[in-house]
């Protein structure tokens, strides 16, 4: 066997059986435990991977997490964490971002967590530099909040207008931008044919997150080849959601 993983799950049998199944595959040996701090850590010892499989659980109780940061803190094991973008979001409040290998959302594609659970398993997956994330707003308290919910995942700057974006990207390469549509001086359209023009900028991936919804200003848009559209009025972890579908992916899916 190439090395041991702990998935860590109560209640969805089928789900645990398919990864078990898949992994076994892989020549991976893989055990199981209940989701307490009891059951999880009479079963660590060999396993170089623990997947946590979130359910209801989840909420109330913090010593679950708190288990599972002591478990892979100083890079003993690594912690893949698999569920809805809620469940991941009360992760998240105890078990910082950096401790987490990999993220799966609901809904699951098991040949595909198999796999990377796999590579991780083989030394070949170990956990990329966080993704850069060029934010371009004018609106000060926006950016503040946006840097707050992006900054534990993603490698966040903040500039207040296009120009500044503008001047930032000529010495830097962002894998993305959020794009404000109405700015002072020089708008978001008019950013966005400036990126598209330069040579160094033109294949940036670049997503309007804006408080503009009518069908002018995105057909505006349309030919500047945008990745996508984000309204400022969507709940924060639609926007969340979406821009990590996106690099997920790399393809944009409407929320």
């Amino acid at each position: 066997m190439a090395g041991k993983v702990l998935l860590i799950n109560h209640g969805n049998a089928l789900m645990a059986n398919t990864l078990k199944r898949l992994l076994g595959e892989l020549k991976i040996d893989i055990a199981q435990a209940e989701p307490s701090p009891e059951k999880i850590k009479q079963e660590t010892k060999g396993a170089k991977v623990l997947i946590f499989l979130a359910g209801d659980y989840v909420y109330g109780k913090p010593e679950l997490p708190v288990c599972l940061k002591e478990l892979c803190s100083g890079g003993k094991r690594l912690l893949c964490v698999m569920g809805s973008e809620q469940e991941l979001a009360e992760i998240r409040k105890t078990i910082p971002a950096e401790l987490i290998t990999r993220e799966f959302r609901k809904p699951f594609n098991m040949k595909n967590v198999a796999g990377e659970v796999g590579n991780l398993v083989n030394g070949a997956g170990q956990k990329e530099p966080a993704k850069h994330v060029l934010m371009v707003d004018d609106d000060a308290l926006f950016l503040q909040a946006m840097q707050s919910w992006l900054g534990g995942r993603y490698q966040v700057t903040a500039t207040k207008s296009g120009m500044q974006a503008i001047t930032y990207l000529a010495a830097h390469k962002p894998d993305l931008i959020l794009l404000d549509y109405d700015m002072p001086v020089t708008s978001g359209v008019q950013v966005l044919e400036m990126i598209r023009s330069e040579p160094n900028s033109a294949d940036i991936p670049v997503i309007f997150l804006t408080g503009r919804n009518d069908r002018d200003s995105v057909m505006r848009v349309v030919h500047l080849r945008p990745e996508g559209y984000l309204l400022k009025s969507q709940p924060r972890e639609e926007i969340i959601a979406s821009i990590d579908r996106f690099f997920e992916t790399k393809t944009w899916e409407n929320p």
